[in-house]
């Protein structure tokens, strides 16, 4: 692990890591004492540098989270897009950083929420159920839950669907996911936002829909 600035102010700073075993890249921003990390799975065509995803890490930070964003294919495999949708892939990876994470001295024992986002979101479901005491929440923006159809009914963590009202077809996806978990779990629709979250204010809103699911569920975690 290598730091790439240092703490100031009272604040963690990202660091640069490689998550092992194929040293994939990542930035990790420790969280304030009480609380737990966020690792985000990004979506199609993206990674640990997607703006939005990092819009929505910085609001986390901002109430005390730690987050871990990064790549969960090398670039070579990023190139073959079939690689992209394959979601056992993606919640492997997943997997892999979560316990690469829990191995880290600072990192042990404290409680981990997922945050996917289009197939990230399918990738972060089917991952919860390799670790359900270890993920204590879970939250979805824009996603494709019903890509982790099989895993539905077994995941156990807490869960929030984010949707925009103008991207009606994923709602009525989310909506037959959200029908087929057995779990804590709730739907938000975002008024005047479409698949990206590019409309003025609808990031804000995911970031405060996002905030309140995780903080509750992430917080009485060791120093």
């Amino acid at each position: 692990m290598t730091r790439s600035d240092r703490q100031g102010a009272g604040q963690a700073l990202p660091m640069s890591v490689k998550i092992e075993p194929f040293g994939l890249d990542g930035m990790l921003t420790r969280p304030r004492p009480g609380c737990g990390i966020v690792i985000f799975a990004h979506g199609s065509g993206s990674g640990r540098l997607s703006p939005r995803n990092e819009a929505v890490a910085v609001g986390l930070r901002e109430r005390g989270l730690g987050t871990l964003l990064f790549d969960l294919l090398s670039p070579v495999e990023a190139c073959d897009r079939a690689n992209i949708f394959d979601i056992d892939l993606l919640a492997h990876r997943l997997i892999l950083a979560t316990e690469w994470l829990l191995r880290q001295e600072r990192s042990a024992g404290l409680p981990v929420g997922y945050f996917g986002a289009s197939t990230g979101a399918a990738a972060a479901l089917v991952a919860e159920t390799a670790h359900p005491d270890t993920v204590k929440a879970v939250v979805c923006r824009g996603g494709r839950p019903d890509l982790a159809s099989p895993a539905l009914g077994k995941v156990r963590a807490p869960t929030l669907l984010i949707v925009g009202s103008l991207d009606r077809e994923v709602i009525a996806l989310n909506r037959s996911a959200l029908a087929a978990m057995d779990c804590e779990k709730d739907l938000a629709v975002v008024e005047g936002a479409g698949h990206l979250f590019e409309e003025p204010g609808t990031m804000d809103r995911v970031v405060e829909l996002a905030a309140k699911w995780f903080l509750p569920r992430l917080r009485g975690s060791r120093a």
